[in-house]
Order: structure tokens, then C-alpha cells, then sequence
């Protein structure tokens, strides 16, 4: 088959810049063009060194008509709003587009508006799109596939790095019905690079070196995408208490969530309800009983780990952690992934190596 022509719009940004680096290993694909608005006429391998002998491409500006000339799939990684202008015209011109950004991924345009603070441009499509996290919405993404296969240009909105490791660790409970309440407590920890490439006083060294520390308590902006996830899995209105920690690593990501667990529920339950979830996942592993899992082990690709203990005292408590690579499978990976999926290619392709040694 013809090589798939693609366009990574804010390719310079962290996120933008790691699915030039998956398309380009993906052997079905062909990066024809790349944006970004500051850097036009600039070459690619200039802003990154290790892109020299390997990409010679020159960035261009976003222009949606210059891009459907072009390419047949667009990523975009922008920020939030960004989306709300080039989506729908990039889908009228029949481009399919893989939104890394938040302004696709909550169902209600009132909600996205209460927590984002912009208005939303375009809702007519978001009962069009699909939430590609592969594991909890495979069939919505191979629907999606259906719809491309017979010329319609489709929209994926790619879940957040906070989310995503937040379902994947606490879904198997909520799913199997081995979880009591309507409360789920999310504890998490990213690296600065989940901030973006530009700096500001929390990302800069002096700051965030030999520091941790909490930040958008209680008012952070992905607390609904993952209210809205987890009510789904769970069949019931689930309420989240999310608090996300800035750590001294580049890029890595660990989700810890807490869930009362239903009476009567055993750790040997909780274990098996885990390892029965993910056991055909080619790129969730649950581990043995006893090991939790760590940023290092999912570095630098698509993967996500996931551990599980119940503490069975006062209160029984289910206790799951997820790590993943925030750029990997919280961002740029999973939307390869999900890529894949629509395109009718392996869903693989690009994104499953194991983590480097050292």
C-alpha cells in the first residue's frame, strides 16, 4: 500500500516533536510536512540536532488548505483552543485528525467551557468523535476505522497523560465491580516535560530541581476528562479527588489511585480482576502480586505498567499504580496507537519496544 502522508501540526513541542519521531519509524507512514508558527522556514533538524541525517523536512505554518493538499492525516499537537480553529476545517477537507489537546475529549461543550474558560466553536462534532484510549475504546476506534475506510475523514481526541494512567489503574477495579462508593482518589507525579517546552518559574531548573510539589489542587483541568472516564467504566457517577505532583524527571509518569473496595473483596480477587483486564493488551502489562511499577521500566515508549495491593484494614482499600512515559503512551504514543487503529495498520507499529537499560 501507499505510504499514509501525515502532518504533525506543533511539531517543535515536546509532544509534537515525539510523533515526528514515531511517524518517521513507522514504515506505512511518510511525514510530508510540519508546523510551527514561530519557527516556519526553519528546518526541523535545526531546533533538534537529532533529527540531522535523519529528517530533512522544513517547518511550515498551519495553513488547513496547504496541509489537505499534503497530507491525509493530521496530528495536532497544540494547545488547548488551537484545536477549535484548524479541526474542523482540516475534517471538511477531508483530513483525519488526531487532536492531542483537551478541546475534543469532554462529551459536554458546557463542561469544557466551565474548565477551560473559552467557548466551545465547533460541539456539533464532539458527538462525532472518539476518546482513543485503545484499552477502554477499541471498538469505537475500529468504528472509527469503518467510517475512514469508506471516505469520511474522522477525529480522535488522544486523552491526557493524567488521565490515561489514572483509567488504567483504576478501571479493572471499577469494571469488575470489585469497588464500593462513588469516590476515586487519584494521586499522581509527572515530569517537567508534561509542562511543554516552553519554561516558566514552576519548570525552570532552579526551581523544579531536587523538588517535589502538589499543584492545581482541587481545580486541575483534566479532574473531568477522568470523571467522565471513570463514570463510564463504572456504570455510576464516580466523583475524583486528583492531585497532580511536579518531580525532577524529564519525562515519566506515575498514577496512584485509591478505591474503597466492596465488602467482602480479597487481594487474590483484586489481583485476578487486573491480570484478566490487560491479559490480551499488547502494551499494559499487570504485574505479579507484590511489584508496583516504575517510570524507568516504561521510558521512552508507548507502554504502561500497572501494579495492585489491597489493604484490607479498617477500611478495605484498593490501591493501583500506573507508570507510563507522559510523552509515550501520555501523549505522542498513544495517539500513533490510536492512528493504527483507524488507519487499519498494526496497532503496534511504531510504539512497543521495551524501555532502554540504562
Amino acid at each position: 500500500m501507499d505510504s499514509i502522508k501525515v502532518c504533525v501540526v506543533g511539531s517543535t513541542g515536546y509532544a509534537g516533536i515525539e510523533v515526528c519521531r514515531l511517524v518517521l519509524a513507522n514504515p506505512n507512514m511518510e511525514l510530508v510536512m510540519a508546523t510551527d508558527r514561530k519557527e516556519a522556514g526553519t528546518k526541523l533538524a535545526d531546533i533538534y540536532p537529532s533529527f540531522a541525517g535523519v529528517c530533512d523536512i522544513e517547518l511550515s505554518l498551519p495553513d488547513p488548505a496547504v496541509i489537505a493538499e499534503k497530507a491525509d492525516v493530521a496530528f495536532l499537537a497544540v494547545p488547548h483552543t488551537a484545536s477549535l480553529d484548524l479541526t474542523p476545517q482540516l475534517l471538511a477537507a477531508g483530513v483525519t485528525v488526531l487532536d492531542l489537546s483537551a478541546d475534543y475529549r469532554i462529551h459536554d461543550a458546557e463542561v469544557y467551557e466551565a474548565w477551560y474558560n473559552t467557548e466551545h466553536t465547533s460541539p456539533e462534532l464532539l458527538s462525532q468523535t472518539v476518546y482513543g484510549l485503545p484499552e477502554l475504546n477499541r471498538e469505537g476506534l475500529a468504528a472509527l476505522a469503518a467510517r475512514r475506510a469508506a471516505g469520511e475523514a474522522v477525529l480522535v481526541a488522544v486523552p491526557g497523560c493524567y488521565p490515561t494512567a489514572t483509567a488504567l489503574a483504576a478501571t479493572p477495579a471499577l469494571a469488575a465491580g470489585l469497588a464500593k462508593g462513588d469516590l476515586v482518589i487519584s494521586d499522581a507525579i509527572s515530569g517537567v516535560s508534561g509542562a511543554g517546552r516552553g519554561c516558566n518559574a514552576r519548570t525552570h531548573y532552579c526551581h523544579a530541581n531536587e523538588s517535589v510539589e502538589a499543584y492545581g489542587v482541587a481545580k486541575h483541568r483534566h479532574t473531568p476528562e477522568i470523571e467522565q472516564t471513570l463514570t463510564e467504566v463504572a456504570g455510576r457517577d464516580i466523583n475524583v479527588v486528583f492531585t497532580p505532583h511536579l518531580a525532577p524527571l524529564t519525562r515519566g509518569l506515575l498514577a496512584t489511585v485509591y478505591i474503597e473496595a466492596a465488602d467482602g473483596v480479597t487481594a487474590e480477587q483484586v489481583q485476578a480482576a487486573y491480570e484478566e483486564r490487560y491479559a490480551n493488551e499488547a502494551l499494559v502489562t499487570t504485574l505479579p502480586a507484590g511489584s508496583m511499577p516504575q517510570t524507568s521500566s516504561v521510558f521512552g515508549t508507548g507502554r504502561a505498567q500497572v501494579g495492585v495491593a489491597l489493604d484490607a484494614r479498617r477500611r478495605s482499600m484498593i490501591v493501583a499504580s500506573c507508570a507510563i512515559d507522559n510523552l509515550g503512551k501520555g501523549a505522542a504514543a498513544q495517539a500513533m496507537q490510536c492512528a493504527n487503529i483507524v488507519l487499519g495498520l498494526p496497532e503496534t507499529c511504531a510504539v512497543d519496544p521495551a524501555a532502554p537499560l540504562v
